[in-house]
Order: structure tokens, then C-alpha cells, then sequence
């Protein structure tokens, strides 16, 4: 369904630093590359992303994100909600992830993202840290090889300079 092209499924910290630092009238060339990749459907998110941004920034901001891509902030499938599932059966993950909704409140994207990454064979992009022993985004792919990296990490692998 996919085919061989790259996709990146973005966490809401790494939507949340482009947002906070990439400035549109500062960035320009970098924000052209970001809405053609948008547009492309090479670049995605979940709809539980866009939850919890809308918590952070106003509307127009996070709106901006939709305007090449209606369906960036994607609804889940029957088979990413299995994904999850299968996240939530290994206790570790399970106590540390529901720690973390519990602690953050509100909406919670990071199994969300993980199982998108899962169904597309694509990449997680997300500010995260792997910690050893840890139940963070990177330690979940890890644990089930789904790539991941930061945004300095999807800059490298689509060679933008700026």
C-alpha cells in the first residue's frame, strides 16, 4: 500500500519544536521542503498528536500543518488500534506508558505514533531519548525494529541544509 517511499510519522515534540523555532518568515526554504513532503504524504502524524498540540498552540498555528494535507493528522486503524495492543501487552511498556498519561493528563499520542510507524514501515520522528531499561518512544521501537529519529536525524537522512 505504501510502496517503497520513505515515510515519517512525527511525534507532537518534534511538530512542537519545528513550531517553536522554525519560524515560517525565517525558515522559508525549510518550510517549502516541510509542505511538499506534507503534501506528498511523506510526512504524517496522528490525530492524537494534533490533540495534544492544540493544547500548546493556537489554532492557525497547528491548522498551518493541514493545509497541504488534510489527512496529516490521521485517524487509527483496526490494525495500528492491534498494534497498540500488542505495546500494551508487555508489562514494562504498559505500566511506564500509563505512568506517563497519567502524569502528562489529556491526550496521549506515543503509542499512536508507534503503531502509525508500524503500518506504514516507516519512521518515528520524535525528540525522545532511548534510556536503558526505559519505556520511551525510541525504547518501543527499538523493541520491535521500527526506525526512529529526531528531527537532526531527518534532516541528516533527507540531506536538508539551510
Amino acid at each position: 500500500m505504501w510502496g517503497n517511499r520513505m515515510i515519517y510519522v512525527f511525534d507532537d515534540n518534534s511538530i512542537s519544536n519545528i513550531l517553536n523555532h522554525y519560524y515560517i518568515d525565517r525558515f522559508p526554504s525549510f518550510w517549502e521542503k516541510l509542505d511538499k513532503m506534507i503534501s506528498e504524504g511523506k510526512i504524517i502524524s496522528v490525530r492524537e498528536a494534533h490533540f495534544e498540540l492544540q493544547l500548546k498552540f493556537n489554532e492557525e498555528k497547528v491548522e498551518r500543518l493541514l493545509q497541504n494535507n488534510k489527512s496529516f493528522f490521521s485517524i487509527p486503524s483496526t490494525d495500528e488500534l492491534g498494534f497498540i495492543t500488542k505495546i500494551y501487552s508487555i508489562s514494562h511498556f504498559r505500566h511506564n506508558l500509563e505512568r506517563k498519561k497519567l502524569l502528562k493528563g489529556g491526550f496521549f499520542a506515543d503509542p499512536f505514533v508507534i503503531a502509525k510507524a508500524q503500518y506504514v514501515k516507516g519512521t518515528v520522528i520524535t525528540e525522545e531519548v532511548n534510556k536503558p531499561h526505559g519505556a520511551k518512544i525510541p525504547n518501543i521501537c527499538e523493541h520491535f525494529g521500527i526506525l526512529c529519529e529526531n528531527i537532526e536525524g531527518f534532516l541528516l537522512k533527507e540531506d536538508w541544509t539551510f
